[in-house]
């Protein structure tokens, strides 16, 4: 928004950011995982899983995506500025109480 982009433009633009750093500790956790237990990731069965898990994963990060670009061309950012205000405010709250 800084850079005179459109709300939508804007999300989109931070969505593109978050396909590497999401590749990347997908990939780490991958190879944490065949690190621990090498037999889960060469077993067939768990691929097949792995791989539905995935597919059904990515449709609906985009179906997700698509409903939060119309909703902000819509709405704005408002809702979600007071959502992290809020939140944020119970996290400090818990946070002082030792409860986190």
């Amino acid at each position: 928004m800084s850079q005179k982009l459109t709300r939508s433009l804007a999300a989109e633009f931070s969505f593109f950011l978050a396909v590497p750093t999401m590749f990347a500790a997908s990939a780490k956790s991958l190879l944490d995982l065949h690190k621990e237990h090498p037999a889960v990731l060469t077993d067939t069965s768990n691929l097949g899983t792995l791989a539905i898990g995935s597919i059904i994963a990515y449709v609906i990060a985009l179906l997700s995506i698509k409903f939060f670009i119309g909703y902000l061309q819509k709405h704005g950012f408002r809702v979600f500025g007071i959502y992290r205000i809020i939140l944020g405010s119970v996290v400090l709250a818990l946070i002082y109480k030792g409860i986190i």
